[in-house]
Parts: structure tokens; C-alpha cells; sequence
């Protein structure tokens, strides 16, 4: 299965895959330990106190962001 990332409407990004198809980092390259979860929810709003997952703040704090999926230009040409 490939990894699926899904941007919820008012909410987290979603991650999904098998355990062994993605890995999460942090920023000195430290695996974060995801317990065998085939999903898992990426803060967007900097609300959770779970960072850097999801743990339902933005709902109670009214967070909105609605994206929907677009084409993106080309990348610029590296000089």
C-alpha cells in the first residue's frame, strides 16, 4: 500500500500506511516511536500539546483551514 496523506478541512494532516512505509523524524533526524500505527494524525493549527501530533485542539478552538487540491507550478530551476 502506498502511504496516503490526507489534508483534513479544519483539521490535521493524515498519515497513512503500513508501519514499515513511513517514518516520522524530527528535526536533529530522531525517529519518533509510532507504536505500530497504520495512521496518525499531524497537527496543522500549533494548538496540540501532543506536537508534533494531533490531539483534537483544533476543534475546540475553532481552527479553519479549508484546502483543497490544486496542480502546483513547476519548481524554479536551482541557479
Amino acid at each position: 500500500m502506498a502511504v496516503k496523506v490526507t489534508v483534513f478541512n479544519n483539521g490535521p494532516l493524515r498519515i497513512e500506511g503500513e508501519p514499515s512505509d513511513f517514518t516520522i523524524y524530527d528535526a536533529q533526524g530522531a525517529a519518533f516511536g509510532l507504536g505500530g500505527r497504520v495512521a496518525i494524525g499531524l497537527c496543522r493549527c500549533g494548538l496540540s500539546a501532543n506536537k508534533p501530533f494531533c490531539d483534537g485542539s483544533h476543534a475546540r478552538q475553532g481552527f479553519e483551514s479549508v484546502c483543497a487540491a490544486r496542480e502546483l507550478p513547476p519548481p524554479k530551476p536551482k541557479a
